[in-house]
């Protein structure tokens, strides 16, 4: 057990599979770890040891445990709730974050939120307001928003896009529907501009 112990820093998310090298009996030693707090059980095999500040125990970020529930850093976290930033008007709130990946799909529930394992062939490394935009249209029918109101709103908001990045974050992750829909907001502009 002594062994196992050395091998947890605070602040670290492990997988059951990462710690079973340093014990002879893992189940037990995880049970025990668990039982005095040393360990707190995020889902099935996978095991955060609490960091404490002055306020008490820090929940894990989101990146790392989801880091080690992937076993792969290839991975891009979206909540719902950022696409009310592009101002489109926008207003519902979600407790939800989507990750988006290439190896898990389905909902898990960690630390008292959801989180949705969607499987994607690409995404980007990181969150641009190009990506968010082509998002959005992406998932449009899943969120509780007025789609119509939504789209109605995309011409004026359009100028303030750099159209060149636009285009191209839609041509690489924009789903036919939201190709189909920004080249004709743009065909549009042109014609009567």
């Amino acid at each position: 057990m002594e062994k196992l112990q050395q091998h947890i820093k605070p602040g670290q998310v492990y997988r059951r599979s990462d710690l079973e090298y340093y014990s002879s009996a893992i189940d037990r030693h995880l049970g025990m770890l668990t039982k005095d707090g040393s360990l707190v059980k995020l889902s099935q095999g996978l095991y955060y040891a609490p960091k404490f500040s002055k306020f008490g125990s820090v929940p894990p970020d989101d990146a790392v445990w989801v880091e080690s529930f992937l076993k792969d850093s290839d991975f891009l976290m979206v909540k719902p709730n950022v696409y009310n930033t592009l101002g489109l008007g926008l207003t519902q709130l979600y407790n939800t974050t989507w990750v988006y990946n290439h190896k898990r799909k389905g909902e898990f529930k960690i630390n008292g939120r959801t989180f949705e394992f969607k499987i994607k062939s690409s995404f980007p490394n990181q969150l641009t307001k190009a990506y968010l935009l082509v998002d959005l249209l992406n998932n449009l029918d899943e969120l509780a928003e007025d789609q119509n109101q939504t789209i109605k709103s995309l011409p004026l908001k359009l100028s303030s896009f750099d159209s060149d990045e636009l285009m191209s974050v839609t041509q690489q992750y924009g789903s036919g529907k939201t190709k189909q829909l920004l080249k004709s907001i743009y065909r549009n502009k042109i014609q009567h501009a």
